[in-house]
């Protein structure tokens, strides 16, 4: 085999076709979720529903989903990512449907429910996959275009949904959920046929060369082999709960979610309700952020693993970033939109440029045997932040006499966020190796005095 056949082996294999797969499936579950933030502030006019109320709705989701987090992590470990993933996109496909038929408040909420329990069981599953098929020096870049779904479906769900919504059913959002079961379904086709749990899987079906196997599993092994650390102490889960530096990354993580899910939620609000725009313009400055965060996403992963070798400087680059444009967008006057449009870009570039590194951190600091638990747990106390930002800014909402609102105070608030996350990103200790062994010999060290 030549040197070119080589490098181009390690650069594409079935490795990539499974990363493009769970890439797709995320997008179709962030179709689900942002048809709603996207239609709420005409569910908000239909359902005569108050700032409160939309944020209630808004955050119940993601308790719900912080608590599946937690349970998904552990479940990825137990029974397989797969499984997991398979269940979660039959939950959140039905509740998706049964979305358009809503009709009060109390069942909206009871359906936002269910549709974070169905969504949060998607995302740690979709990490441990990546663990397990991608060898360590790849998978800050791979979780990094993983994450790009989380820009790609904003920038295009909004445009696409109040399109159709516009020219197909008359300004309606009621038939949109019905439509969105069917890449639900589709969904489900392609995780059965194209991916599995582990390499080994693939390798003996024929779709697996031996020499990708070898790539994948003989890299991650030496790596994680020159630890010292011992089998079964990698598989212990306390690894990380003995971790300081996890808590500290939970509470970065936490605000960085509560940052992220706050804008996207009250984004399109702002939009109609203090800029003025319809339904159709509204769709397309509502997904310009999302156009930027691709890229900065990507650069955000690459200046992880090629450049700083680390998450920490690209996070505090993100967040200092993030709290002047923040600050400003909140306060931009009706009819500027010039500057309103460079503004949600600047936010779209900020907020989104740690997204990758941030979640390859604890792929790259802890064993992959309890990297679904550690990005569970982490995950699942984060989405609290997710929870409580659209909730706290439905109450910064100022409602005028004359029913118009005003978002100032709302940026403010998630500018303060920003700024707890640059704190956290500052203080954060981060070492480029796996830190399980020092975490061992401390405690070795510690019993033997």
């Amino acid at each position: 085999m030549s040197k070119v056949q080589t490098i181009t082996k390690k650069v594409w294999g079935y490795r990539h076709v499974i990363l493009i797969i769970l890439w797709l499936l995320y997008i179709i579950n962030y179709f689900d979720r942002l048809a709603v933030l996207t239609f709420l502030p005409f569910i908000q006019q239909d359902l005569n529903l108050t700032p409160v109320q939309v944020g209630q709705l808004a955050s119940i989701f993601f308790f719900a989903y912080s608590i599946a987090q937690v349970t998904a992590g552990f479940l990825a470990d137990k029974i397989g990512p797969k499984k997991v993933m398979n269940i979660a996109i039959i939950v959140f496909t039905a509740v998706t449907a049964l979305t358009g038929l809503v009709k009060s408040f109390g069942q909206f909420i009871a359906l936002r429910i269910g549709l974070g329990l169905g969504e949060g069981h998607h995302f740690a599953p979709a990490c441990r996959t990546i663990n397990n098929w991608f060898p360590m020096a790849e998978r800050g870049r791979s979780v990094s275009f993983f994450t790009t779904s989380w820009a790609v479906a904003p920038a295009i769900v909004p445009v696409l949904i109040t399109s159709i919504s516009y020219y197909f059913f008359a300004g309606e959002w009621r038939p949109i959920f019905y439509l969105l079961a069917i890449p639900g379904l589709l969904g489900m086709f392609i995780l059965w046929y194209f991916v599995s749990d582990t390499p080994k899987e693939m390798l003996d079906k024929g779709r697996l060369t031996k020499a990708e196997y070898e790539h994948i599993t003989t890299s991650d092994t030496t790596e994680e082999d020159e630890e010292g650390v011992p089998s079964n102490q990698k598989k212990n889960a306390s690894v990380f709960l003995r971790d300081p530096s996890f808590y500290l990354y939970t509470l970065l993580l936490f605000c960085q979610l509560a940052v992220y899910w706050g804008t996207t939620t009250w984004l399109t609000t702002f939009l109609v309700q203090q800029h003025g725009l319809n339904i159709k313009d509204m769709g397309l400055f509502a997904s310009a952020p999302y156009l930027v965060a691709i890229f900065a996403m990507l650069i955000g992963g690459w200046l992880m693993d090629k450049v700083l070798h680390r998450m920490k400087p690209v996070g505090i680059i993100a967040y200092l970033g993030s709290i002047p444009v923040l600050w400003m967008l909140g306060s931009v006057e009706k009819g500027q939109t010039g500057m309103l449009l460079t503004l949600l870009l600047l936010v779209g570039f900020f907020v989104n440029l740690n997204f990758g590194s941030v979640y390859a951190y604890i792929q790259k600091r802890y064993p992959k045997e309890i990297v679904g638990r550690a990005t569970g747990l982490a995950n699942g106390i984060g989405q609290l932040g997710s929870f409580i930002s659209p909730l706290v800014a439905g109450y910064l909402v100022k409602v005028g006499t004359d029913g118009t609102q005003e978002f100032g105070d709302v940026f403010i608030f998630f500018a303060v966020c920003s700024m707890i996350a640059a704190i956290c990103a500052l203080l954060l200790k981060e070492q480029k190796s796996l830190p399980t062994s020092v975490l061992l010999t401390k405690e070795k060290n510690s019993a033997k005095a």
